[in-house]
């Protein structure tokens, strides 16, 4: 089973459109949602274990101009 996570991106001021475009384009996102609250957008990732789902974060995320801060969330069964 696949490790997902909710990964909570705030961006820089009117920065938000690009960094989702950008999240976008490269496809290595399950989804990405422009939301309103503490955080600008949320993206969900998928990867085959926890170490990809770092990577995925670091690399991908990361290195986007106008992202300020991220959270990631994993998700668990119970």
């Amino acid at each position: 089973m696949p490790t997902k996570a909710f990964v909570l991106i705030e961006t820089a001021v009117g920065k938000t459109r690009d960094v989702a475009g950008s999240l976008e384009s490269l496809g290595a996102m399950d989804s990405v949602d422009v939301v309103t609250g503490p955080y600008d957008i949320i993206a969900v990732v998928s990867a085959s274990d926890l170490s990809s789902v770092g990577d995925s974060v670091a690399t991908n995320v990361h290195s986007i101009e106008g992202v300020v801060r991220t959270v990631t969330c994993l998700s668990v069964e119970v």
